[in-house]
């Protein structure tokens, strides 16, 4: 059989799982349920596949930097593709098929989102494989799940007769819109599945569809990936092509209309990990249902789950509920009330909260900076920077900085002179000079740094120079 050309889809911000997922570090990147991430164990498990060649991972500019740090923390390999315009999964998916196509007539893609928990890996990838026989007749297969409850966050499907051309997979007769309760215990008594989201298909036959169905589409894509270009180890797609393609999900652009959708039922122990109650769900938990992570505490209480690695939590005489504790933001939830943690978010963002975009440590291509306090005309980071990182040449119109060393051997650079600043020593960077942070070592620079001035944005930086093109 023909090897499918997997791509991963981790564009997603995951705001029902704020505080951990926040704008500059969404879920698909957290630790949620082992020491991995979701993107990364779906990586590793395909890899782990002959049936699969390289990934394509689709994501956007921020997080461009992030996807490659979690692929080399598993010693995996990728093409990494960046939108630098989100455009819905109609878009990323006319992409995948695009892409695609390029390596040859009859390319079979797995278009798999990277947020998704599977506890079956082995039971998944063999069910790929059979959807991928499906899709070499012609069809668009997703992956239907069996449903564990009356799920109302889930689209459902209606599952047809038999594929003549692929025995295990099935016609859908229709796609159904997430329904209330009381319908989706219906559903599931009538045999629908859930939707997962998780589509096989051949590339040539995913393009033809998205241009009979949403032509726009199908050019804007069409454009962007002629017109893309190279920049570092990521492909950038072009931003105006991208720009003109309509919002819209795969499902309404193509997988409601087309008369090509088959279904293969899995039953995989799959999760979109798409709320904190999943997490419990999905967690190991003692005898009282509880889940509770390291400086977590519970006593006389029953399904609960703390999250909490900065301070200690502690939870008493409670059931149901769910802590998550940050170095920021504490949220205590009733595990029912879930799915309202997007309306929360939603909120926190029109009275402009800090707190919803990103965390007090902020990842970047060379390292990362954690902020420790700030007042009137000051503020104190903690700056890690990885040997080999480079912070760009750049100047403040407003801030003046003392950096401390406490870890390492920096290499500053201050206007025309360069400098190594060992441990124990610091150096004084005023208002207005020119200046740079490098790593020439083995071992991670640490470093304290003091701003002081009249205005400490992040948005007071002139970039001359930057090795991350940013």
């Amino acid at each position: 059989m023909t090897k499918i050309v997997p791509v991963i889809m981790c564009g997603g911000s995951g705001t029902r799982m704020w505080p951990e997922s926040r704008e500059s570090l969404p879920k698909q990147f957290l630790p949620l349920l082992g020491p991995r991430s979701t993107f990364q164990s779906t990586v590793a498990m395909l890899a782990s596949s002959d049936a699969f060649e390289r990934a394509i991972i689709l994501t956007n500019h921020d997080y461009r930097f992030l996807v490659a740090e979690q692929l080399a923390a598993i010693g995996a390999q990728a093409e990494i593709v960046i939108e630098p315009v989100r455009r819905d999964s109609a878009a990323a998916v006319a992409v995948a098929a695009e892409l695609a196509s390029r390596k040859g007539p009859g390319v079979i893609v797995a278009a798999l989102a990277a947020d998704h928990a599977i506890n079956d890996p082995e039971k998944f990838l063999a069910l790929c494989a059979e959807a991928g026989r499906a899709a070499g007749a012609g069809r668009i297969v997703t992956l239907g799940i069996k449903p564990t409850s009356p799920a109302t966050g889930y689209g459902y499907i209606r599952v047809g007769g038999g594929v003549k051309e692929a025995p295990g997979a099935f016609e859908v007769a229709a796609f159904v819109e997430k329904p209330d309760e009381a319908t989706a215990s219906r559903y599931i008594a009538e045999g629908c599945l859930w939707n997962s989201g998780n589509f096989i298909f051949s590339a040539d036959v995913m393009k033809a569809e998205i241009a009979q169905f949403e032509p726009a589409i199908a050019d804007a894509v069409a454009r962007a990936v002629a017109a893309s270009k190279i920049d570092l180890q990521f492909r950038v797609l072009d931003e105006a092509a991208l720009s003109s393609s309509p919002r819209k999900s795969i499902d309404y652009a193509v997988m409601e209309h087309t008369k090509r959708a088959a279904v293969v039922p899995a039953d995989i122990g799959w999760s979109d990990v798409g709320a904190w109650s999943s997490v419990l769900e999905l967690s190991e938990r003692d005898e009282h249902g509880n889940a509770v992570g390291a400086n977590g505490v519970a006593l006389d209480a029953s399904n609960v789950l703390i999250r909490s690695p900065d301070c200690l939590t502690a939870v008493v005489g409670l059931d149901n509920v769910i802590v998550i504790t940050t170095s920021d933001a504490v949220l205590v939830l009733n595990a029912s009330k879930a799915d309202q943690v997007k309306t929360l978010v939603e909120r926190l963002k029109r009275e402009g909260r800090r707190e919803v975009q990103e965390h007090k440590r902020v990842y970047r291509p060379w390292g990362y900076y954690q902020s420790i306090d700030d007042g009137d005309r000051y503020q104190v980071k903690r700056i890690v920077v990885k040997p080999g990182g480079r912070l760009s040449l750049q100047k403040h119109f407003h801030r003046a900085e003392h950096w401390v060393v406490v870890r390492g051997t920096a290499e500053v650079t201050r206007d025309a002179d360069k400098k190594l600043v060992h441990e124990n020593e610091s150096i004084y960077l005023p208002l207005g000079v020119v200046h740079r942070l490098e790593n020439p070592g083995k071992i991670d620079i640490e470093l304290i740094e003091v701003q002081t001035g009249s205005y400490l944005g992040e948005d007071d930086i002139v970039r001359i120079e930057d090795i991350y093109n940013r």
